[in-house]
């Protein structure tokens, strides 16, 4: 597969995914919107869906739609004695970000009323961006690495399946979109309470360099001070996963 096609692939996955993820946070959190008061569970679910469109959307390039999976998977395959393309890592993270950003614009022109209605600057900026609910960087870095592990682990196996021997387990084959998008849901509903689940370093970055450079009334600060955390934690979780995945630890593996 040539890199403008992978980058194309996902690039529109990655728009789409943060179009209905931070989608789904605007309807809910801000002023006056038809779901505003909905609740986490509602956001839990909307990001689940955005996963499996995102996902289908990119499904030409594997559906990474996440730096955290492109370096885990990369990790697993180079611990495997796989070839590793960097070049094909570098393009992907790169449409990754860049398609981020611009998910994040049209959920700001989507909602362009509500945020010039909504008073609350941390509500404008959580639709962009997470944030944890107890600063505490350290703490916070490790909820994010657990989280993106349980991600990133589970699609290593999604991946290895057709590998295994006949009889232990079966391909998922087209479903593996739908198995995704409820990992996800699992773990936002299970580990999401602590820093908001961003486990994709650009899911969190792209949105948040969108809120900074947009012009939304009455925005204020985009948090940089946190911006590391969703970012390094999700790659240390990945690289954990990658190497977990490759040391046996896999169903069937051994």
């Amino acid at each position: 597969m040539n890199l403008g096609t992978i980058f194309l692939s996902e690039f529109v996955g990655i728009t789409l995914l943060i179009l209905l993820g931070c989608g789904v946070v605007a309807n809910t959190a801000l002023k006056g919107t038809k779901g505003n008061g909905t609740g986490f569970l509602f956001v839990n679910w909307g990001w689940g869906i955005a996963v499996f469109v995102g996902v289908l959307a990119s499904a030409a390039s594997g559906g990474h739609i996440n730096p955290a999976v492109t370096i885990g998977l990369a990790v697993h395959d180079a611990i495997e004695g796989k070839s590793v393309d960097g070049a094909d890592i570098a393009v992907r993270i790169l449409a990754q970000l860049l398609g981020a950003i611009l998910g994040a614009v049209l959920v700001w022109l989507a909602y362009k009323q509500h945020f010039d209605e909504e008073p609350d600057p941390e509500n404008k900026l959580g639709v962009f961006s997470t944030g944890p609910a107890i600063r505490s960087y350290g703490w916070n870095t490790v909820t994010e690495v657990i989280g993106t592990f349980v991600l990133v682990f589970t699609v290593v196996a999604f991946n290895n399946f057709p590998a295994l021997k006949e009889g232990n387990a079966t391909s998922l084959g087209t479903l593996t979109p739908l198995a995704v998008a409820l990992v996800v849901v699992g773990i936002g509903a299970s580990l999401g309470g602590p820093t908001g689940y961003a486990i994709n370093p650009a899911r969190d970055l792209g949105p948040r360099i969108a809120h900074a450079f947009l012009p939304i009334k009455g925005k204020g600060s985009s948090d940089w001070a946190y911006s590391w955390v969703p970012v390094v934690g999700p790659i240390i979780g990945g690289v954990l996963a990658g190497v977990a995945g490759a040391a046996g630890l896999l169903p069937g593996a051994m």
